[in-house]
């Protein structure tokens, strides 16, 4: 399980809040498991694994806000008593099954040596 402390501190992360950190880091370790199921996983640094589900879990998290209307592309915004609205999720970010788990693979990739066949 990686900690709220090294998502701050080490990944210097911040997008999560520590309350929904649980959820989100379990969702991106049970990705990381998976890839190490079906790929040969190396990882070249001692911390790789875990910055690794940091990146998978920041994505997720900018998925679910996409999902929500709360987060992607600025659409419009106003000063004078602070406005903001979003792109909807068909708009301009793809948040396709298909494009968030080459997503995730490219978060994950940042981190590890990922790829097919025996290591």
């Amino acid at each position: 399980m990686v900690s709220y402390e090294f998502y701050m501190g080490r990944y210097h992360g911040g997008s999560i809040s520590e309350q929904e950190w649980p959820i989100y880091e379990a969702r991106a370790a049970a990705q990381l498991a998976r890839y190490k199921r079906i790929y040969s996983v190396s990882a070249l640094e001692a911390d790789a694994e875990d910055q690794a589900v940091c990146s998978m879990a920041d994505a997720m998290y900018s998925f679910d806000l996409i999902a929500n209307g709360e987060g992607g592309a600025v659409q419009s915004a106003s000063i004078g008593s602070v406005s903001t609205s979003y792109a909807n999720a068909g708009g301009s970010i793809d948040v396709s099954s298909e494009s968030q788990a080459k997503d995730l693979y490219r978060c994950a990739s940042l981190y590890l040596d990922i790829y097919r066949g025996v290591g």
